[in-house]
């Protein structure tokens, strides 16, 4: 992970998101991948992973800040053995949605990359084409402490 990006999401402020209180976080929402959509699409739960290709999702991951979405993109490309860019989609979620665990309150106090998950579809409105990557060697920093995790038996995905 990066340093804290510049958020409202603080110790102090921050309401955790559940499922039956997500209705005060508003879009837009991102979703960082390697597969390709057009609008109108949906992300469906039960797809395989962007982060481990023998897992079946059983949430749809996203964000609030395109950097987040970024490194989904990115993550998603490497680990699949891309040299392909990614995609990152502008989504809207069909249904209640909570903070996504795997992050939150993890390193830093609270949802601080603004990610979540939902068990609904998510509908494909758009597409973010001038997203910036991060540099290569910044990019390799992030898979090995990944690759550092899981042979640590610490990479785990709470889905």
């Amino acid at each position: 992970m990066t340093d804290a990006p510049d958020t409202p999401d603080t110790d102090d402020d921050w309401v955790p998101v559940t499922f039956d209180d997500c209705g005060h976080v508003a879009g837009p929402f991102f979703h960082g991948t390697d597969r390709e959509f057009v609008i109108g699409d949906r992300l469906l739960v039960g797809q395989r992973s962007n982060f481990e290709s023998t897992r079946i999702s059983n949430h749809v991951y996203f964000s609030a800040l395109v950097e987040t979405a970024v490194w989904g993109a990115e993550l998603a490309t490497s680990l699949a053995g891309s040299d392909e860019r990614g995609h990152i989609y502008v989504v809207e979620p069909t249904g209640p949605f909570e903070d996504d665990p795997n992050v939150t309150n993890k390193r830093f106090p609270g949802n601080i990359t603004q990610s979540y998950r939902t068990r609904e579809p998510m509908t494909v409105v758009g597409e973010v084409d001038d997203w910036q990557g991060h540099p290569p060697e910044v990019l390799q920093g992030m898979l090995d402490n990944l690759a550092r995790l899981r042979e640590q038996g610490l990479a785990v995905i709470e889905d």
